[in-house]
């Protein structure tokens, strides 16, 4: 096992070198950098007077460099670094990334990872509440299933979750803020932020409350999709063991309805389940929905990940990616560690 953890260690260097030349080499033929967006900001600001230099900004646009002196062009060449090489600036981005070094945002102008930091606990909170809510009701609702297997309740409850599942989330949420988000029929739930602007002022119990309060919705919208594919795992890997002959021996011995599925079922059933633990809680704390944290006015990695991709904020995107790629890596490798200790059968080891 320890060779297997080593040989994958080693090919994470590659994958991750590969998957950021490929998106430095893409970022390279994007037009309108960072240069020519602030080159866009100044022509902006001389036409007028500085008062659409945000604006200008905001849009995007670039109109030439018509207006601004070549030396002032090279000066901003020089501080975003454009005026070395590609494969300098490549292999020097990689070198402080290395180091945990991705430098600062060109659009909010402050450290990129104080950014993230800043917008982490949105994402945090959407990622997390919705990786609990499905685990805790998906898999007592498909045990349920697979022992009813064929009967009412089980078909209803398929249907339930299958038409929860066919429903965006974005769509569901901007239902939600119809219903219960004062929007045209009751005013129940806050439509934006984590917290209200008195929170600050609220006792301990009232700070909870309040941010419960401002969670229903869109811990609601971001669910109810996902309880579909979890249930349904959870129900055809109990319904695969409940027919095998095991079961069959252990409830010829005498053994009680449930103590053959949670004594002997469940943990045989449980293993594709527990395998994916580790990516579901892992990616959980950075999980970013664009479209829920922007119905719900929620400032979350989502919406960093969009506006940098919009302002060609390349700091971000770049470090975003170097992040994610390299956790998502490292996720595979703890799932396959998770696999084995669950099941002892498996090995990855080459058979000699």
């Amino acid at each position: 096992m320890l060779s297997y953890i080593f040989r994958r260690l080693l090919l994470m260097i590659p994958t991750l070198f590969g998957v950021m030349a490929v998106t430095f080499l893409v970022i390279q033929f994007v037009p309108g950098g960072p240069v020519e967006r602030m080159v866009s900001l100044l022509e902006k600001g001389h036409q007028s007077g500085g008062g659409e230099v945000a604006a200008s900004a905001s849009a995007g646009r670039y109109r030439g460099a018509a207006g601004l002196d070549p030396e002032q062009i090279d000066q901003l060449r020089r501080l975003y670094g454009f005026d070395r090489p590609p494969m300098e600036r490549f292999f020097l981005m990689m070198w402080n990334y290395l180091r945990f070094d991705f430098g600062d945002s060109y659009y909010y102008h402050r450290s990129v990872i104080d950014l993230v930091m800043e917008k982490m606990p949105v994402s945090i909170s959407l990622g997390l509440w919705t990786f609990f809510l499905t685990y805790l009701v998906s898999i007592p609702l498909g045990i349920r299933k697979a022992v009813r297997h064929q009967t009412r309740f089980d078909s209803w409850t398929s249907t339930v979750i299958l038409a929860g599942y066919s429903i965006p989330g974005f769509v569901l949420g901007i239902l939600l803020i119809v219903l219960f988000g004062g929007g045209s029929f009751w005013n129940l739930f806050p439509m934006r932020g984590l917290v209200s602007d008195h929170w600050q002022e609220l006792s301990l119990m009232g700070k909870i409350l309040d941010y419960l309060w401002h969670m229903v919705l869109p811990i609601t919208a971001s669910v109810v999709g996902s309880f579909a594919v979890m249930t349904m795992l959870t129900k055809n890997s109990f319904l695969e063991e409940i027919s095998r002959q095991y079961v069959l021996t252990a409830r010829a011995k005498g053994l009680g309805e449930n103590a053959v599925l949670y004594r002997h079922v469940f943990r045989n059933a449980m293993i594709p389940l527990v395998t994916g633990f580790p990516g579901s809680f892992v990616s959980a704390f950075f999980s970013g929905s664009l479209l829920i944290e922007t119905i719900f006015s929620l400032d979350g990695l989502g919406l960093l990940g969009y506006e940098s991709v919009i302002n060609r904020d390349y700091p971000v995107v770049m470090a975003s990616l170097y992040f994610f790629t390299l956790l998502g890596l490292l996720t595979k490798l703890l799932t396959d560690i998770v696999y084995v200790m669950v099941d002892p059968r498996i090995t990855f080891d080459k058979a000699k």
